[in-house]
Formats: structure tokens, C-alpha cells, sequence
């Protein structure tokens, strides 16, 4: 009965947002989501419009999309690597660690709209080409905007651990090294998907933003300003859903790796 239960919460979760999503297709379709908002079907072009846009121009939005794809990975990672190291210093030096994780977790309090622009005029001596200097300062923003959360993130796991574990590693003899790998990175496995759950979609939206104030005239975000700038309004939306199915994607991806990892992790400490 409560196997029962567990799966039919489980298929309820899925067929909600699925069943409002296409009641909100239908009405946009419909033009009864233009009369609820009180606007015209040039200012919100209809979802068949978008799509025949997408269609006759796949190969341009297809190169900007790879200009954001190649922005938002690295800066994901190096963010949270970066995240990963602070939280690791900040586990093993309490002292001056809750210091820094205070730090870090205030330049995720900065508006991403404030942080690009600075970014892009500090990056202005990296590189004589626009594209290089474009693609640090994108880089960077997005770096500092994952940083954070994976830090943050990061320390619960290497410091909220089970009851009297690590009294049992001081029994052992076992200094702060083999406490960090034996204990500590093992129990932030989770708590790293945790962060990357906030950190994929920060990534895009970070992405987005930063292209919008850059010098180089590419990818999704800096096309969504160039055709509203042109008032080529169904252009722009057809980026925005581009936008939106790039950030689906990356996080469709994380959550499946997420499930293999974690269930291999769990067989493991199974066995043992």
C-alpha cells in the first residue's frame, strides 16, 4: 500500500507541471493568454510563429548557441572547483573559514546586471581581440556566480557529519588528511549535486546576462537584446525558448548523473 503511494505521488508530480504546461500552450495558441494579459500577438508572438522561426533559422541560432553552451560549461566547473576548494580550506581552518564562506556567499548577493559590466571593463586589457576578451569577462561572471552556492554548499557536507564519525577517525589515529578523505569528501557527494542543482541554471542565466553587456555580438542572450533593441519581437522569443531549452538540457543531464552516481555510490557503501 505504501509502495503504492510513493509511486503514484510520484507519477502526480510529473503529470501536474506536464498538464499546466499545456494549458498554458493552449491558451498562448488560442490567443485567450493575449486577452488575460491584455496584449497583441506582435508584442507575444504565437508558440506555432516561434517555432517556424527556430526552423528557418537553425543554423544561426544553432552557432549562438554554442558561443552560450561554451560559456556556461567552463564557468560551471572552474566555479565550482573553485566553490569546492574554499569549502575544503573552510572545513579544515574553522577559524578564518566561516570568515570566508561570509565572503563568498556576499558576491552571490550581487546582482548579476551590476557584476557584468564591471567584469567586461576589467577584462578590456586581456586580449587586442574582442572575442577573447568577451569570452574572460563571460567566463569570470559566471565563475563567481556558481562559486558560492557550491562552497556553501560544499562545508554543510564536509562538516555536518553522522554522530561521533569523527571522534571514531580521532580513535584512530587519523589526522586531518586522512579525516578529509576517508570522512569528509565522501559525505559531500551529495551535498555537491545539491549545489549543482542552484549552479546549472545560475550558470545559463549568469551566461545570458553577461552576453548582453559584452563587446563581442554573440550568442543567445546578446541576440534576445539585439532583436528587442530592432523590435523583431518574434526573433527574441524564439532565443528566449532556446534559452530556456538550453537550461532544461544542462539540467536534465545533471539530475540523470546525479541518479547514476549516487545509486552506484549507495551499492557500494552496501557492500561494504
Amino acid at each position: 500500500m505504501k509502495t503504492y503511494g510513493t509511486k503514484l505521488k510520484k507519477l502526480t508530480s510529473a503529470i501536474y507541471p506536464i498538464a499546466f504546461g499545456v494549458l498554458i500552450f493552449i491558451m498562448w495558441q488560442t490567443q485567450l493568454l493575449h486577452k488575460l494579459l491584455n496584449t497583441d500577438v506582435y508584442i507575444l508572438p504565437l508558440p506555432s510563429r516561434i517555432a517556424e522561426i527556430i526552423s528557418d533559422n537553425s543554423s544561426k541560432i544553432m552557432e549562438n548557441v554554442i558561443s552560450t553552451v561554451e560559456v556556461a560549461i567552463p564557468g560551471l566547473i572552474l566555479g565550482s572547483v573553485l566553490g569546492y576548494l574554499i569549502a575544503i580550506i573552510a572545513a579544515l581552518f574553522k577559524t578564518y573559514g566561516s570568515g570566508g564562506l561570509t565572503v563568498i556567499s556576499a558576491f552571490n548577493a550581487v546582482p548579476i546586471v551590476a557584476l557584468a559590466p564591471v567584469i567586461t571593463n576589467w577584462t578590456k586589457d586581456v586580449s587586442p581581440e574582442a572575442s577573447v576578451r568577451s569570452f574572460a569577462a563571460k567566463v569570470i561572471v559566471v565563475t563567481i556566480m556558481c562559486t558560492a552556492s557550491m562552497s556553501v554548499n560544499a562545508y554543510r557536507g564536509l562538516t555536518e557529519l553522522k554522530p561521533f564519525s569523527e571522534d571514531l577517525m580521532k580513535s584512530y589515529a587519523c589526522g586531518k588528511g586522512k579525516t578529509l578523505l576517508k570522512l569528509r569528501l565522501p559525505n559531500s557527494v551529495p551535498y555537491i549535486f545539491t549545489a549543482l542543482r542552484v549552479s546549472v541554471p545560475s550558470s545559463v542565466i549568469s551566461t545570458l546576462v553577461a552576453e548582453y553587456f559584452a563587446e563581442y555580438i554573440t550568442g543567445v542572450g546578446r541576440q534576445i537584446r539585439e532583436n528587442i533593441l530592432t523590435a523583431q519581437y518574434a526573433t527574441a522569443w524564439a532565443y528566449i525558448v532556446v534559452a530556456c531549452l538550453i537550461g532544461i538540457i544542462m539540467y536534465i543531464l545533471l539530475i540523470l548523473a546525479e541518479s547514476i552516481f549516487l545509486k552506484n555510490r549507495r551499492q557500494v557503501l552496501s557492500i561494504k
